[in-house]
Parts: C-alpha cells; sequence; structure tokens
C-alpha cells in the first residue's frame, strides 16, 4: 500500500475510533525503539508471518530517517539457504531483555509456545507490543495492544499494519543529503507518492 492509498484510507477513516488508536499505538512503538536505539523484534503465529510489515517499517525506516524502525523479523521456520535476513529463528526471543521490543502479530490464537516464549522475554524486561485478532493472552502480556476484532466496523489486520507502519515513520524527517532545492523536494515526493508497492524481500 503506497502512500497515497495510505492518505485515502485515512480519510475514510476519519471520525472513527482508528485513527487515534494507531496513531497511540505507533507511538507506542517509536517510544520503545528510539532510546534503545532499535532491538526491535517482529514474530507472528506459526501460521502466519508478517513479512510484509517487515518490509514496510524497513521501508519507513528509511524515508524516516529511523533505522531504529527497521526490523528483524523472527520465523517458526527457517529453511537452509535462505537469505539472513529471513534466517532469523524462534531462538532469537531467549536474548530478548531490557532495551528490545518484541511486536507480536497475531491474526489467531498465538499458541502456548509462542506465548511461553513471549512471556519470558517479557520477564526479562524486553518490551512487547502485539498486534492481534483478539487474544486475551497476548494482550495480557503486552505492554500495549492494538486488537482487530471481526465487527462490521472492524478493519482487517493487513490494513491495520499498513496504517501502524506509516504512522510509525510519519513524524520522522526524511534524511539529508545536504541541501536541495524546492525542485527536487517535490519530485522525490512525487516519486513517492506515485511508486508501486513494494516487491517481497
Amino acid at each position: 500500500m503506497d502512500a497515497v492509498r495510505v492518505a485515502l484510507l485515512r480519510e475514510v477513516l476519519a471520525g472513527t475510533q482508528w485513527i487515534g488508536a494507531v496513531r497511540r499505538f505507533a507511538g507506542s512503538l517509536r517510544r520503545s525503539v528510539e532510546p534503545a536505539g532499535g532491538n526491535l523484534l517482529l514474530v507472528g503465529t506459526e501460521q502466519y508471518e508478517p513479512w510484509h510489515l517487515a518490509a514496510h517499517l524497513v521501508d519507513e525506516a528509511a524515508w524516516a530517517g529511523l533505522p531504529e524502525l527497521a526490523p528483524t523479523l523472527v520465523r517458526h521456520r527457517v529453511l537452509p539457504g535462505e537469505p539472513p535476513h529471513l534466517s532469523v529463528g524462534l531462538g532469537r526471543l531467549e536474548a530478548a531483555r531490557r532495551g528490545h521490543t518484541l511486536l507480536v502479530v497475531a491474526p489467531e490464537q498465538p499458541g502456548a509456545g509462542l506465548l511461553e516464549r513471549v512471556h519470558d522475554a517479557r520477564r526479562a524486561g524486553a518490551t512487547v507490543l502485539s498486534l492481534d485478532g483478539g487474544d486475551p493472552d497476548l494482550a495480557a502480556l503486552a505492554h500495549d495492544a492494538l486488537s482487530v476484532g471481526e465487527g462490521a466496523d472492524e478493519l482487517d489486520l493487513d490494513t491495520v499494519q499498513h496504517l501502524v507502519s506509516a504512522a510509525a515513520g510519519e513524524n520522522g524527517l526524511p534524511v539529508r543529503r545536504g541541501p536541495r532545492r524546492l525542485r527536487d523536494r517535490l519530485a522525490r515526493l512525487a516519486d513517492q507518492l506515485t511508486a508501486p508497492p513494494p516487491s517481497r524481500w
């Protein structure tokens, strides 16, 4: 989802609970990762891998000049020969401690094994954030949670992830690479707004 579509979606959602809820949650994410300079771990469930959110956070980190927003994607299954950024397994959660942020994305019940690892990470001092489908056990472990239900006024979790990643980067400033003329800045903005959605990384 590109910047134009995010802006249109925000217009549609104006006056609903979602804009405020997303900005609050994105603020929690920013406040958690900025002092530590990063250490953001992103993990899904056995059935759902949030690689799309990982890609969007990497993009937002680059655009906003906030490298700490770029996550490490933690996967339940890592196959031999995969690139390094797709080769981090669940064992990485065992090293989570104070200064780490664990963002859990769980559209369905996360399962006892993942909940236990999240609990251990929180007990070791990590900040736990949750984007979920309303699981009470996960919400109880999280320092902050944004839940997506199934009611008529609810958004789907993929849409909420787009909004959260955009909001997390929106208060940052683009990376400066020396003085630029107004025409250069406008051209860059036009390129950003008209770029196709990023492919899977």
